[in-house]
């Protein structure tokens, strides 16, 4: 975790949680999966005139009417609550009966009608003899409210089939105009400006938009009766608008780094014109180098403050005015200069910073390799040792500050390639071995694929050893979950490399080329070219592990 006294803003509580519990009711309507929605009223403290799925708060009464609810084998406490809640709420706003007779009827018109919706729920449904059917009630996520929001609240989206027979009926002060609506509709109508709809309801009907009927979403429920995701989304600042990420998305990390407690402050368009303050001692500049194989461009870091100096890593291509503004952001004081790996973006700019530098710092990093190519070609005035720690440390108003960097030496990408750890604050600078957005080229013979698979291993346990949260790449935003977003990267590798060994044991005779097309058919054909080359790495590891 970031020391607190390098934050860019005052931490500050977020508002207390609220449970709450939504249902999405569902059926097969004539041209697939349908799901009831309804309009919130206009004076609505949370959402107005939002479309939404039924729902609402969890009362003290729901917990304690499990005896009278049906439920499955594995069906917690917390998720019988919740699936009773909703049962509840979905009564109370729109006259759906989700209870059955004791020989197993659905509770029809008569007991509708019999049932006062303002008064209690479930005392009303036992005096009738009628037992809640919250066993058909299964949970398909669970989001939790942003953290820059005034009311929050955690809540489970439930789905369940509607009931038979029951036609909904809004109660006309909390929700109107019910209607059933396919997903995909419900979205187009939305970027139309049609059916407004906010994010967390959004992003349920882009992932319901995958299920074809009722049957498919209630089986993937009912696998481990457990959210199929989870997120608390946070929101940065983009072309200037607000805009919202769940935890899978790129910019996500980024705002968690900068933002924690979920104030929206960071600007997310790409700048190749300023720095970028990520925390108080850690800046990102861009440069003005877009391409395929290196995103909005190539980001260097400096690290450090005005007292202790700074440390810029990976000065990136030799351009004037990237040079210019990464001496400007540091105020000239560069104390040293590092470089991950030679590649042409990221090492040729060091000697030109150096020069622009009245104290020469030193060009540190590893020398480039005999099997590197003609413009990948860099020698450092010094070598990094593998565990070699770079020290930026003074006495400030507030005490002895000090920044830590250690170098992990991780070949893969580049036979020189390194990293390096900001360990007061748990950043890994990842270079190009780690990216966010897409995975690195494994080019060979510089690039090794075995070599870049230990590499992993082994910043996946500095992370764990080091409490590393971050991963500021050489391209694209900041990366969270550091550990997890290794260990999945890995798996993504491996899982690549069986669909090759599985393409190479279809056509043995094969071609390079129609060992891509085979194994990267779901990458556009585009980049097939920049494919073959990291497919000539996976069929050199393959090949070596079966020679091992």
């Amino acid at each position: 975790m970031a020391r607190t006294s390098q934050l860019l803003y005052p931490q500050r509580e977020p508002a207390p949680l609220r449970p709450a519990a939504t249902v999405l009711l569902l059926r097969d309507g004539p041209g697939g999966l349908e799901v009831l929605m309804t309009r919130r009223s206009m004076t609505a403290s949370f959402a107005p005139g939002a479309y939404v799925f039924p729902g609402g708060g969890i009362d003290a009464a729901d917990a304690q009417a499990h005896g009278m609810a049906q439920r499955r084998t594995k069906q917690s406490d917390l998720h019988l609550t919740q699936a009773i809640a909703a049962i509840r709420e979905s009564f109370e706003e729109l006259g759906i009966l989700f209870a059955r007779h004791a020989d197993g009827r659905w509770a029809d018109h008569d007991d509708i009608a019999a049932i006062d919706r303002q008064a209690a729920f479930a005392a009303q449904c036992q005096a009738r003899g009628l037992t809640l059917a919250a066993d058909q009630v299964f949970v398909l996520a669970h989001w939790i409210t942003d953290r820059d929001l005034p009311r929050r609240f955690d809540v489970p989206f439930l789905v369940a089939r509607m009931p038979e027979g029951q036609t909904p009926v809004a109660d006309e002060s909390e929700q109107f105009e019910p209607v059933w609506v396919r997903p995909v509709d419900a979205l187009t109508r939305h970027e139309a400006g049609q059916f407004f709809i906010i994010f967390p309801t959004i992003r349920t009907l882009e992932r319901l938009k995958a299920f074809a009927t009722v049957d498919a979403v209630l089986l993937a429920c009912a696998v481990n009766d457990e959210p199929l995701w989870t997120s608390c989304p946070r929101a940065g600042w983009l072309a200037g608008n607000e805009a919202r990420y769940m935890e899978h998305e790129a910019p996500f990390g980024e705002l968690a780094l900068v933002t924690p407690d979920g104030q929206i402050h960071h600007q997310l368009d790409w700048r190749t014109d300023q720095a970028v303050p990520l925390l108080q001692n850690v800046q990102r500049l861009t440069a003005p180098n877009p391409g395929v194989m290196t995103g909005p461009g190539t980001n260097s870091y400096l690290v450090g403050d005005p007292n202790t100096g700074y440390i810029a890593i990976d000065p990136g291509p030799a351009d004037d005015e990237h040079l210019q503004r990464l001496w400007r952001a540091a105020g000239g004081q560069i104390k040293a200069i590092v470089c991950t790996h030679s590649h042409p973006d990221h090492s040729p700019g060091a000697a030109p910073l150096q020069a622009l530098c009245t104290h020469k710092p030193p060009i540190l990093g590893l020398a480039s390799k005999p099997t590197s190519r003609a413009n990948s070609r860099f020698t450092p005035e010094r070598e990094l040792a593998d565990g070699e720690k770079l020290v930026l440390q003074a006495i400030g108003v507030d005490g002895e500050i000090t920044h830590t960097l250690r170098v992990v030496h991780t070949p893969g990408h580049a036979a020189n390639h390194l990293c390096l750890v900001l360990e007061e604050d748990g950043l890994l600078f990842s270079g190009d071995h780690v990216l966010n957005g897409s995975t690195t080229v494994i080019d060979p013979p510089d690039g090794h694929m075995g070599d870049y698979l230990d590499s992993l291993d082994k910043l996946a346990a500095a992370c764990e050893a080091g409490g590393i949260e971050f991963i500021l790449p050489a391209h694209g935003h900041v990366l969270g979950f550091a550990h997890q977003a290794i260990t999945h990267l890995k798996a993504h590798r491996l899982k690549r490399e069986a669909k090759i060994a599985a393409a190479m044991q279809a056509l043995p005779q094969g071609s390079l080329q129609e060992w891509v097309e085979k194994a990267y058919e779901d990458v556009p054909p585009r980049l097939w070219p920049v494919a073959a080359r990291s497919l000539q790495a996976h069929v050199d590891h393959i090949r070596e592990q079966a020679l091992s």
